[in-house]
């Protein structure tokens, strides 16, 4: 294919994604919206204003960036698994497949789809968080270029779970088991340096902390991890999760009979 071609059918998938969940917005944009004005209301103001700042900050202030990543996961992950396997189980992605387009092509459409999902929820999101405290940028370059890996690693795993999974129980397991206990535990409402030595340790090898305290560092200008570090964890694992969606469409793993 040319590459006027190649563009044309990535900028189909990705609009024909767009449009989706553009079309159900009252369902894509305004529940996560509330959900988060939510956590604000409860977390920041009621049990927030009983509580002592932490690093200079108030809680509200504190727990904006970790809210604004739970929500780029979320958004990510609602958009492409869902996307995906939905055009597995009514066979729209034969129709893909017996074209000419490459798999890379495909896996940057749906994971594309994902990261506009989270333009539009993640700012939203963060913009709710101006009528609740004060809301700073130490690093701005930072604090975009934090979201947007988050959203295109978790895009990538969602494409995963929509490639593996057989049933629509298959692709509530992920979120349900792996990731809601990963991002409770990943520092959203507090900071590590709050637990005992042996737990920081613990909470060292859960990848989405890597993500919150880079993206709290961003804002803030303050963190407990290098945001160095953290920028390599999420490229690693960025870079592992392509390369394991591209090795899988190849063999076709999951959709092909």
């Amino acid at each position: 294919m040319s590459s006027n071609a190649l563009f044309i059918a990535y900028w189909t998938i990705v609009r024909k994604e767009v449009t989706r969940f553009l079309r159900v917005w009252t369902q894509t944009l305004v529940p996560p919206i509330i959900t988060t004005t939510l956590y604000y209301v409860i977390f920041g103001q009621f049990i927030g204003s009983q509580l002592s700042s932490i690093g200079g900050r108030s809680y509200m202030e504190f727990i904006v960036p970790g809210l604004v990543i739970m929500t780029v996961i979320t958004s990510s992950f609602m958009n492409t698994v869902s996307s995906f396997y939905m055009a597995k189980f009514q066979k729209n992605i034969e129709e893909i497949l017996v074209s000419p387009t490459p798999y890379l092509v495909i896996i940057l459409g749906f994971i594309t789809g994902g990261i506009f999902r989270w333009l539009l929820t993640g700012w939203l999101v963060l913009g709710v968080a101006f009528f609740f405290t004060h809301v700073t940028f130490a690093h701005i370059g930072l604090t975009l270029l934090f979201a947007f890996l988050t959203s295109l690693l978790f895009s990538l795993i969602w494409l995963l779970n929509g490639l593996l999974a057989n049933s629509f129980d298959g692709i509530s397991i992920v979120p349900n088991f792996v990731l809601t206990p990963l991002t409770y535990l990943g520092g959203v409402f507090y900071s590590i340096s709050m637990l005992p030595p042996f737990w920081q340790s613990i909470s060292r090898f859960n990848p989405i902390l890597y993500m919150v305290d880079g993206f709290r560092y961003s804002m803030h200008g303050t963190s407990d991890i290098s945001p160095y570090i953290s920028l390599g964890v999420l490229f690693l694992f960025s870079l592992v999760f392509f390369v394991i969606n591209w090795l899988l469409f190849k063999r076709g793993k999951g959709i092909r009979a």
